[in-house]
């Protein structure tokens, strides 16, 4: 299922089909090669100094139940109803402190979200659905995988593939087709001074 996105400009396709759908197919396992290919693209986004703050944690269902569950288990919820079908979660964790001097990053948070970003539009292009979550329970991750202090847990992401819309039902299907929605340009984007539309 593809929800490309209506533009008010021209974009790269990969940046207009990625999306946070939620109706993911069981059947389906997602590769090494693929897992390590979304962490290859998250390794090149920019940072900081080239402090690459970032530290992912994968979970692969397929290939270490126990684990997968132990982060499912962290999760809220409303997120554990449907992220049970997705095959692959990831946890994205900051470095609050800069690795050449050990003084405190400002933009960890910042770099961090640019690695997750690249790791869910190589999701895209791979053929892979990608879904970033904060509803978790931080220090229950934090405590079941030895997390040290100085990272901040930021996001969970779900990753596998797409369900067929055909399978999707009720309240699920209804979030599925839903119209995708973003605030115009002129509210999020200035030309020179603050709150002038560009």
């Amino acid at each position: 299922m593809k929800k490309t996105a209506t533009t008010q400009a021209p974009v790269n396709e990969v940046i207009a089909n990625r999306w946070s759908g939620r109706a993911y197919d069981a059947s389906k396992a997602v590769s090494n090669e693929q897992i390590i290919s979304l962490c290859e693209a998250a390794r090149w986004a920019p940072s900081c100094f080239g402090d690459e703050p970032w530290r992912f944690i994968v979970w692969n269902k397929n290939t270490d139940l126990a684990s997968w569950q132990k982060a499912f288990d962290c999760l809220v919820p409303g997120n554990q109803e449907w992220v049970k079908d997705a095959p692959v979660l990831l946890l994205t964790c900051a470095d609050t402190l800069f690795g050449h001097n050990q003084k405190p990053n400002r933009w960890a948070q910042y770099d961090t979200g640019a690695a997750a970003e690249n790791l869910c539009l190589q999701a895209e292009d791979l053929g892979l659905m990608a879904h970033q979550m904060g509803g978790f329970n931080v220090d229950a991750a934090r405590d079941a995988f030895s997390i040290p202090e100085q990272f901040t847990l930021m996001a969970m992401v779900a990753v596998g593939y797409a369900a067929d819309i055909k399978t999707v039902t009720g309240e699920a299907l209804n979030r599925e087709t839903a119209a995708r929605k973003r605030k115009p340009l002129s509210e999020l984007f200035f030309d020179s001074v603050w709150n002038k539309p560009i």
